[in-house]
């Protein structure tokens, strides 16, 4: 596929709106953008939060989302040889869930990467439990990959697993590709991230910042990953672009004077590759 800036790749985020900006809609749309990709919505949820405190989450009318898969579907359907991926986070509740497995059965050519958003890193549920039975009967199955965190591997196998071996349960017992990030295991120095592709698990080590706790990572991380998947890149090169992005942003993160907690990942840092 030839891409021209006037002729970018589309990408698709599925997922809740969050008004401070670091993560949901609004950080899947700024990875987009600064990966090239003309960046598309379906808003699933509309979500009160701030870094580490989720106050409400008031999730769409069903239809609604619906209808929102049907225009993108609509919009897109001339210039699908651009190039096309969707990226699935927060989707809330079952209803919700039933909707975007219909859209993907549907269109079962689309490349679809799932952030498996079940629960807020401040403890608010963020999809209910039958929905997260359905994610995992049904819609992890149509999954080109699944990026879930250590806590989130856990819910999803219903135990608690090494990086490497959660890797490998998910990709078998649900059909998919797989990444599993290590940023919550006990390791000072490093961080590793563990894929497990076609059989074979993969490591992508990278260093530990010492940056504060920032809000959105695995939004941006997965976000990144469609934008590449986008373009036309393999699972492996993806990922590891993916990785170097959210890097950057970590690295070279904002922060205001007058507050030593108002702090947000810079999604248009100096320096990375994103073509």
């Amino acid at each position: 596929m030839t891409y021209s800036p006037s002729s970018p790749p589309f990408a698709l985020t599925i997922a809740g709106s969050d008004c401070s900006a670091g993560a949901g809609i609004q950080a899947d749309l700024k990875t987009f953008a600064a990966h090239g990709v003309y960046g598309l919505s379906a808003i699933t949820a509309i979500v009160a939060e701030s870094p580490g405190t989720v106050s409400a989450a008031s999730p769409v009318d069903p239809t609604l989302l619906g209808q929102q898969l049907n225009r993108v579907r609509s919009f897109i359907q001339p210039c699908l040889d651009s190039g096309f991926c969707i990226k699935i986070g927060m989707l809330g509740n079952a209803e919700l869930v039933r909707v975007v497995i219909d859209f993907l059965e549907e269109n079962p050519e689309f490349p679809v990467v799932i952030d498996p958003v079940i629960r807020a890193s401040a403890g608010a549920e963020l999809l209910s439990p039958d929905g997260v039975e359905l994610l995992k009967s049904r819609l992890l199955p149509l999954a080109t990959l699944v990026t879930p965190n250590l806590p989130e591997a856990e819910i999803l196998l219903g135990e608690q697993l090494s990086p490497r071996d959660a890797a490998r349960e998910i990709a078998e017992r649900f059909g998919c590709s797989t990444l599993v990030k290590g940023g919550h295991a006990a390791t000072e120095e490093s961080v590793v991230d563990i894929a497990h592709f076609d059989g074979e698990g993969i490591a992508f080590p990278h260093p530990r910042l010492d940056v504060p706790d920032l809000h959105g990572t695995g939004c941006t991380l997965s976000s990144a990953i469609t934008a590449r998947i986008a373009f036309g890149d393999g699972l492996s090169k993806a990922v590891e672009k993916g990785i170097a992005y959210l890097t950057a942003t970590m690295s070279q993160h904002l922060h205001w004077t007058g507050s030593d907690k108002t702090r947000a990942l810079n999604h248009f840092p100096d320096d990375v590759e994103s073509s």
